[in-house]
């Protein structure tokens, strides 16, 4: 699973607390499989570690479960953000 490649589109949105995250919810079956074939041990919170791409944004980072979408969620930086034009409730 380490040198998979997945393309995925999804609606940027912003995390209902106390800060301002950012995040794409990953497909649900796509999750499923990246959850199955993750061969490395879980870190933190069940979380994965990736290396993603967003436009010529590239960065490493970890993908995390929500028991509520059942499907990876991606944190995006703010620089990310701005470098690709995203905006909330628009796809990426």
């Amino acid at each position: 699973m380490d040198d998979e490649t997945y393309k995925f589109k999804a609606d940027l949105w912003v995390w209902k607390g106390d800060a301002s995250w950012h995040f794409l919810t990953l497909p649900q079956d796509l999750s499923a499989k990246i959850k199955f074939f993750s061969a490395q041990p879980k870190r933190g919170f069940g979380s994965v570690r990736v290396e993603v791409r967003i436009g010529t944004s590239v960065w490493k980072t970890s993908i995390f479960p929500s028991k509520t979408s059942k499907a990876y969620v991606l944190q995006v930086k703010a620089a990310v953000r701005t470098a690709e034009k995203l905006v909330v409730g628009r796809t990426a």
